[in-house]
């Protein structure tokens, strides 16, 4: 378990009643935030302290890995933001009947502030900078010390579950399906491409055809049966144009288990082959899968056209921050 806060000012009412955090995955100038890009290491399980106007006014739980997902339909009048991809984070919100005012306590809290990616100010006040950001410890232990029995019972309630249901990944689900209404009402394609693109969306037809001229055999199990197999894409056909959807070079050769591990960001590959092991994936479940999370195998080269498509997936799949490793 790990500790976040969140600062929620602008979208408090619709994040906590719907459930979630969604944050854009870089800034309006594509630069790279610490703040959306630590949506990537939430685990389920782990807790959210939701700050708005002053007040820590809820604890979540995350009930699922971050996830990518379109800007969510209530941030704006109509429509869904269908070309606004960020990171989405299913939640279990809690609204507390007694929420307290930061600043009255950093007497408390201000020496337990971290130097870096604080979430407040030394005097309390919110950072308008901030989206999400990590807790240490120790202060963690101290909001929940001042929020007092209401946050001990929800927090240690979820410790001590055996097992914390994990959401269905909902807003990636309405997202596949929009993205293949679209593809199936466009007038435009041939009726062979239109099939070949949907077919793509399993990792069979076409695609897979194509893939298979460059890939022989699951790079992590060895198996290399067609029928135990599915192209698996590395820019995934969500985000894919429909070139894209069918170019053997965006596609590697994965057994189910091993492309679920890489299509939801709990593996990756480097251009060299090695393999990446995201630091929120269960390491009991990969061992089951055939990878140590200790000591990943390297796969062999790839061709320059995959590692277009693999850098790709290490930028806005892994779910991996690099942030993170500067705390």
């Amino acid at each position: 378990m790990r500790y976040w806060w969140v600062n929620q000012n602008q979208t408090y009412r619709h994040e906590v009643s719907g459930g979630y955090l969604w944050s854009p995955k870089r800034k309006a100038n594509q630069a790279a935030n610490p703040f959306y890009d630590f949506m990537r290491e939430v685990s389920p399980g782990d807790v959210i302290f939701s700050f708005s106007e002053t007040l820590i006014r809820a604890i979540g739980i995350a009930a699922s890995h971050a996830y990518e997902a379109p800007k969510p339909l209530e941030f704006k009048q109509t429509g869904a933001y269908w070309d606004k991809i960020g990171w989405r984070v299913d939640i279990r919100f809690h609204e507390l009947r007694l929420p307290i005012k930061p600043s009255q306590h950093m007497g408390v809290l201000n020496p337990l502030l971290p130097k870096r990616y604080a979430p407040l100010q030394a005097n309390g006040a919110g950072l308008q900078s901030v989206y999400l950001t990590r807790v240490p410890e120790k202060l963690a232990a101290a909001l929940i010390d001042l929020l007092g029995a209401e946050a001990h019972d929800l927090v240690l309630g979820y410790r001590v579950a055996e097992e914390l249901p994990i959401a269905s990944a909902v807003g990636l689900i309405e997202w596949e399906e929009h993205a293949l209404s679209v593809v199936q009402g466009d007038a435009t394609l041939p009726d062979t491409q239109r099939q070949a693109i949907v077919l793509a969306r399993r990792g069979q037809g076409l695609f897979k055809k194509r893939v298979m001229t460059i890939e022989h055999a699951c790079r992590i199990t060895g198996v290399n049966r067609e029928e135990h197999l599915r192209a698996s894409h590395c820019k995934p056909w969500r985000d894919a144009t429909n070139e894209e959807r069918l170019d053997g070079e965006n596609g590697l050769l994965l057994t189910p288990s091993i492309d679920h591990l890489f299509d939801r960001g709990f593996i990756a590959f480097e251009d060299d082959g090695q393999v990446i092991v995201s630091p929120v994936a269960h390491a009991e479940s990969l061992h089951r899968m055939g990878i140590q999370p200790g000591s990943p195998p390297k796969t062999g080269n790839f061709s320059i056209g995959q590692r277009r498509f693999l850098a790709y997936h290490r930028e806005n799949v892994l779910l991996r921050s690099s942030f993170l490793d500067k705390l």
